[in-house]
Order: structure tokens, then C-alpha cells, then sequence
């Protein structure tokens, strides 16, 4: 069941993605008088379709894309035999350069638009709500786990700035802009000192792997037990919820990852706890021979610290600014993760994902304000995706017309249609190694 619901969101945001991608193409042909044959949601073979004017929409079987078949186009249809024969007037081939320039430019534009609308949709509906990095700090600071401590980070440190600057919130630290800056760094108070400690400039990689959000840092916070599992140790010793664990054979313990580590090394047949419960302390014991779990649930809700979160909410015209803004960060940071796979510094195994992989950032849950970010991301993603100047995607026409405007020659269809054999051979190409990385990290 929880593989139908991330596929449903991945095949509803994709469809609509590619609807108006698409959409914009076939609104700047049809304004320039260009006859558009078909329009198609997914790739054939076709489901359904309809017919308008001298237009066919339909909704196809292959739900990985979508095309808007323009006539006299050179495109992934590949019709040699209608480009032999005499241009039309309502023909793309017909019209000026810088007409057919912008119904190439008509997809990435209104996704552009479309990520911008959702940002600020997002930022309108949801606002915000952030961790306090005070909060985080005057309380124990981080809890350290596997990935952070691969990198030196160590339990009880306070992380006091990033990248050599200040910061407020705990979602500062692992947003994509300071993983992917030049030179990334915290520096954590540790033992009274202050230590700088390095990000690898490889680093935000591992947060494509579905184990490392869990693994990496976590405010620090008490030992209050929120529930315990059915016949557990914790319910046999009469554990209850609310619980405030303060001793374990008699060492004193303020955090819960204490008690956790404290627990998994426990060599004593008996387990002896002292709580706090409704203003007593009570003493509890239980055997604990040959166990290794006691069957509880913390409380990490940050509401355990006062004033330790701060939500935001913004009006509609406060919204358009910051969803703006926010759109664009978003993009510069994946053009910036783009340069870095090209230069090497990424690895594009590890940081491209294809359905799969998208599928699974959706989750198993279906959360709306999850879902308009993730597809406003992509949309985003589609748009300078699809700017990328290889035959077969709209940059390879847009780098084709670019050079016909500024030369005043026009490439001979010949060398259009040979170009997109090529694109369309390396497109295919990535695709397989796309799909391919995706079903190896799946089972990694």
C-alpha cells in the first residue's frame, strides 16, 4: 500500500508538471498561427484521447513525460517524410526565428512560472516553523549520530555558526546552500573551545540516501517517556507516560541519548530506575536478564523546552516576495549541485535520482505541503533541465535558433534531424543509467 501512495503522487505531479510544460508550447504556437497536430500527457501507446479544432489531446500509457507535436518541426517523432515535403504557412518552419525561439522558450517559461506560483503558495498557506538554534544549545546542544560524527562532529556539541556566519535556526544547518558552499563549515563550542569543523565538499550526497536524515544530527532532549510497547520491560516495571527518567543504577542521566547509550551497554541482571512522576521520585526495578530493549517511546517533541520553536505566518503580499525568493535560492542551488557533478566534485551516482528515487522523497504519507514543494522543486528542476543545450530538449532547438538569429543561417533540416537522433540517443542513454542507479540504491 505504501508504494501506491508515493507512486500516486509521483504520476499526479509529474502529469501536471509536463501538462503545463507542455501547455506553454502549444499557447505560443497556436498565438504565432502554428498548426499544433497533437498534444499528449505521457508517451504511447495512447489511452484516451480527444479532438478540437485541428488539435488531438490525449493521455498516453507512458507516464514519463509528454510531447506537443507542432507542424514542420524537426522533433522526437522524427517525420522526415513531412519535412520533404513543401512549407505551409502554419508550418514551425515557416515562421521567423524569433517566433520559433519563443515556443521553444513556452514550456520552460510557464514552468519557471509555475515553481515561482507554488513557492509562493506554499509560503502563503503553510508559513513557517523552525527549531531555534538557542534553544538547541542552552539545552545539551546536538545529539550526534553515525553521519555526523563521520565528519567530527561529537554529542553535546553546540554548533554556533555555519559557514563562518551566524545563524538562527536548526534547519540553517543542513539546507542544500551551506552543504554546497565553497569551504562549508561549522563551528562548535566543544569543552569551553571553538573548533571549526569542515564540511566535505561531497557531503550533501549522502543525503540522497534514505537512512542519513535519521542519522545525522538531532537536538538533544530529556528522558520523558511518552509510551510504552505492550508487554515490555518498561510496562512490567510500571513505566508510565510523562515519566522523567533522572537515575539508572544510580548514575544521574539528563538526556535521553544517555539513557539510550547507557541501556545498550547494561551488564546488571536488575535495572533500577529513578523517576520523576507528578512531583514524587520513585524508585522502579525490574529484571533485566538477557534483555537489550526496555520498550519505551521518548518524548522529542521540542515542546519538551520552552520557546523552542518559532512559527511564522505570512500575509498574501508578504508571501510573493519570499515565495520569489526562495524559488530562485532554489534553482541557483541546483544549477550550483549541477556544476559540481560536471566538475567531478559530485558523484552523479550518488546524487542523481530518477522516479524512483523522487518517489520515495514523496514518502508514504500524503502530505500536501510535502507534495507542492517537492513538485515546485521539480518544476523548477524541469525548467533549467530542459534549458540544457542537447539536440532533443527544448535547449538544443533554443541553442539552434540562437545561432540561426545571430549567423542569419539557418541549419539545414538534415543536420536538425541528425542532431536529434544524437540528443535522443544520449537522452535514452541517461534515462537507463538513471532507472539503473535508482533499482541499485533501492536494494544498497
Amino acid at each position: 500500500m505504501d508504494w501506491m501512495i508515493m507512486l500516486a503522487q509521483l504520476l499526479l505531479s509529474l502529469s501536471f508538471l509536463v501538462a503545463v510544460h507542455e501547455f506553454g508550447h502549444l499557447i505560443a504556437a497556436k498565438y504565432f498561427g502554428m498548426r499544433v497536430e497533437q498534444f499528449s500527457i505521457g508517451f504511447p501507446p495512447k489511452l484516451w484521447s480527444f479532438k478540437k479544432g485541428e488539435t488531438e489531446y490525449a493521455i498516453s500509457a507512458i507516464p514519463l513525460g509528454g510531447y506537443v507535436k507542432i507542424s514542420g518541426m524537426i522533433d522526437e517523432s522524427l517525420d522526415s517524410e513531412a519535412m520533404k515535403q513543401p512549407p505551409q504557412p502554419w508550418e514551425f518552419r515557416s515562421k521567423s526565428a524569433w517566433q520559433r525561439l519563443i515556443v521553444m522558450l513556452g514550456g520552460i517559461f510557464v514552468n519557471l512560472v509555475v515553481g515561482i506560483v507554488i513557492f509562493i503558495g506554499i509560503t502563503y498557506s503553510f508559513g513557517d516553523t523552525y527549531l531555534l538554534k538557542d534553544a538547541i544549545n542552552e539545552n545539551g546542544g546536538f545529539h550526534v549520530l553515525p553521519v555526523g560524527e563521520s565528519i567530527g562532529l561529537q554529542t553535546g556539541d553546540k554548533i554556533v555558526k555555519v559557514n563562518g556566519s551566524e545563524y538562527e535556526y536548526f534547519e540553517d544547518l543542513i539546507r542544500p546552500e551551506t552543504l554546497l558552499a565553497t569551504n562549508a563549515s561549522y563551528t562548535v563550542e566543544r569543552d569551553g573551545k571553538l573548533l571549526d569543523i569542515p564540511i566535505p565538499p561531497d557531503f550533501i550526497q549522502q543525503f540522497n540516501r534514505k537512512e542519513t536524515a535519521y542519522n545525522f544530527i538531532y537536538y538533544r532532549f530529556p528522558p520523558v517517556i511518552k509510551s510504552t510497547q505492550k508487554g515490555s520491560v518498561a510496562e512490567q516495571m510500571g513505566l508510565k507516560e510523562g515519566d522523567r527518567i533522572l537515575e539508572m543504577n544510580g548514575t544521574p542521566i539528563s538526556y535521553h541519548d544517555e539513557f539510550s547509550t547507557m541501556l545498550k551497554s547494561n551488564e546488571r541482571d536488575t535495572l533500577v530506575l529513578k523517576v520523576q512522576r507528578a512531583g514524587q521520585v520513585l524508585t522502579l526495578k525490574e529484571n533485566f536478564k538477557d534483555q537489550t530493549t526496555l520498550g519505551i517511546m521518548a518524548d522529542a517533541s521540542p515542546e519538551v523546552y520552552e520557546n523552542a520553536e518559532r512559527r511564522i505566518t505570512y500575509g498574501f503580499f508578504e508571501s510573493i516576495p519570499l515565495g520569489i525568493d526562495r524559488a530562485f535560492t532554489t534553482l541557483a542551488v541546483q544549477i550550483k549541485a549541477f556544476g559540481k557533478i560536471i566538475s567531478g566534485t559530485l558523484s552523479p551516482k550518488e546524487s542523481l535520482s530518477g522516479p524512483i528515487g523522487i518517489m520515495q522523497a514523496f514518502g508514504v504519507e500524503w502530505d500536501w505541503e510535502k507534495f507542492w514543494s517537492l513538485t515546485g522543486v521539480l518544476s523548477l528542476v524541469l525548467a533549467f533541465m530542459n534549458l540544457l543545450p542537447i539536440p532533443a530538449l527544448d535547449g538544443g532547438h533554443v541553442m539552434f535558433l540562437t545561432y540561426e538569429i545571430v549567423s542569419r543561417r539557418k541549419p539545414s533540416d538534415k543536420f536538425l534531424e541528425a542532431a536529434q537522433k544524437v540528443g535522443m540517443v544520449f537522452l535514452l542513454g541517461l534515462m537507463v543509467f538513471i532507472f539503473a542507479n535508482d533499482i541499485i540504491k533501492l536494494f544498497a
